[in-house]
């Protein structure tokens, strides 16, 4: 009984509380009441916190899309977060590409050109989406995780706070209005004092002056209090900063590391390919064929080689036409070093001059080359016709 009958109290009072503070919101909003203001110096401290709160949660939820782009394959993710347990391993698209190409290179057949440059294409891409997975694993750890325990954890923390001294600055405001009403009441109840009644009031109302004004004090002191405690918690913000820079560097890192492997994979892709298939590089817009960066001493004066804007060489169309059609042998310069994929073909020097002469049924784009009693194939793109 004695447990219920406490129960009825505790509720009955924060029925009040709830009901005091409701009344002081609003008449605060019509202007009916006055607020006591928080210093300079909190509310800088609580505009940085949720200012860091915003742009933490558009960089992580930005950031998530950058490292996964499917939508449903982010949302199973995160459901199985929240359940606690591990997400099933999913082929990425690099990965799935790799698998296609490699397929496809097999069922054309590995000796074939074709087919040989996709089984070589899709390692490649394999490789990329083993980068890409080490990707997300190391920015979701260092840079996703930090991110996500701020606003999860240290902000949750700081909001809790905060609305706990919004409802401690209602309450002082309250008893700040309360005292106020009762010591206009007392004056007035003092200035009536021709009867007893009015005597009476005036004991009545100096009382409740006297308990509005206990009623300030406490409700100042927690009100001071929970402005110490939510300021502490605010102050944390700039370590927040200084350990969200590290994660930054860390994400930094990792796509530095995850496009330096890309760029060695695709390097080294490009210059298999370039071993097998040197000549078979032209443009989808029917642009002329570009080649590998020569030596500086090949790009000399007079020469019809062309040089792009990218600082690429180009072969002249002529020049190309000039040594296909030539009858009998010419002399030709090396533009710039090639290794014979095979015995059938002849390995050059940049700068080197050899003899080279066309032969029928021969591919086009490649001519027979001469060094001596050394003879082989050469791509007809690496040579430079002399006059």
């Amino acid at each position: 009984m004695n447990i219920m009958d406490f129960n009825v109290k505790k509720l009955a009072a924060d029925a009040g509380t709830f009901l005091s503070r409701a009344v002081q919101f609003t008449e605060e909003k019509l202007g009916q009441a006055e607020k006591t203001e928080l210093d300079a110096h909190l509310e800088n401290l609580l505009s940085k916190a949720e200012c860091t709160k915003i742009w933490t949660e558009k960089i992580l939820k930005q950031t998530e899309v950058l490292l996964q782009p499917n939508p449903n394959a982010r949302i199973e993710e995160f459901v199985y977060e929240k359940l606690d347990r591990k997400a099933p391993s999913r082929i990425n698209n690099p990965e799935l590409l790799g698998q296609y190409m490699i397929d496809a290179g097999t069922e054309f057949g590995p000796g074939t050109a074709y087919g040989n440059a996709l089984i070589k294409c899709g390692e490649t891409q394999k490789r990329i989406g083993t980068a890409d997975r080490e990707l997300i694993q190391t920015s979701a750890l260092n840079f996703l995780t930090p991110l996500r325990n701020f606003i999860e954890g240290d902000y949750k923390t700081i909001a809790k706070e905060r609305k706990l001294l919004q409802n401690k600055r209602l309450d002082l405001d309250a008893a700040k209005t309360r005292l106020k009403k009762a010591k206009a009441a007392e004056t007035r109840a003092s200035q009536l004092n021709s009867a007893r009644l009015e005597g009476d009031n005036i004991m009545i109302w100096a009382e409740e002056v006297t308990k509005s004004e206990q009623e300030l004090r406490i409700t100042q002191s927690e009100f001071d209090r929970q402005a110490e405690i939510t300021r502490l918690l605010l102050e944390g913000i700039s370590s927040t900063h200084a350990h969200h820079l590290r994660c930054l560097n860390d994400f930094v890192e990792a796509q530095m590391t995850y496009y330096a492997q890309c760029y060695q994979y695709m390097l080294d892709l490009q210059k298999q390919l370039g071993r097998c298939f040197p000549s078979n590089y032209h443009c989808n817009n029917n642009q002329t064929s570009v080649a590998p960066i020569p030596s500086a001493s090949s790009n000399v004066a007079g020469s019809p080689a062309l040089t792009s804007t990218s600082g690429l060489v180009m072969t002249s169309p002529s020049n190309l036409i000039d040594l296909k059609e030539c009858s009998g042998s010419r002399k030709a310069r090396v533009l710039y070093d090639y290794d014979a994929a095979n015995s059938s073909e002849l390995s050059l020097l940049a700068d080197e001059v050899i003899t080279v002469f066309s032969v029928v049924g021969m591919d086009s784009d490649w001519l027979m080359g001469e060094r001596g009693n050394q003879k082989g194939r050469v791509p007809i793109t690496y040579l430079e016709l002399l006059n």
